[in-house]
């Protein structure tokens, strides 16, 4: 199974965020959103949508002289590979320990997680078994 293209860091993935939260915008509305609050000029946020584009991200289309992008990707699709990318990272080529401690932190966050986390496990086996 191929890893789908993942927001490369804070700023991608902010301005997907402008854009699962404005809907269809252009490189000006997202800048005002994300751009100029931290102080950055124009053209880095146009190239951060540039790059979301060449990722598959998102979707543009030209309206006069500018594009406007919409969010290829949904929120849920995005957060779930995110997850998963650091749960290889976490697990590695010697998981059982990792998952020890995985356990073990998620006990000290929140003790019925645990029982939560034994219930996604049994329904994940349940599918599996009966498909």
């Amino acid at each position: 199974m191929s890893t789908p293209n993942l927001p490369g860091g804070d700023l991608e993935l902010a301005a997907l965020g402008a854009l699962w939260e404005l809907g269809p915008a252009s490189a000006r509305e997202v800048h005002q959103r994300i751009g100029d609050p931290r102080g950055l000029v124009y053209t880095t946020t146009a190239k951060v949508l540039d790059r979301l584009h060449e990722k598959g991200l998102v979707s543009r289309r030209r309206e006069g002289k500018a594009f406007v992008y919409r969010a290829a990707a949904s929120r849920e699709a995005i957060g779930k590979e995110r997850a998963r990318d650091v749960v290889r990272r976490l697990l590695g080529d010697e998981p059982r320990p990792a998952m020890a401690a995985l356990i073990d932190a998620v006990e000290t966050v929140d003790a019925t997680l645990l029982d939560e986390l034994g219930r996604l496990v049994a329904q994940k086996r349940e599918r599996k078994e009966n498909p």
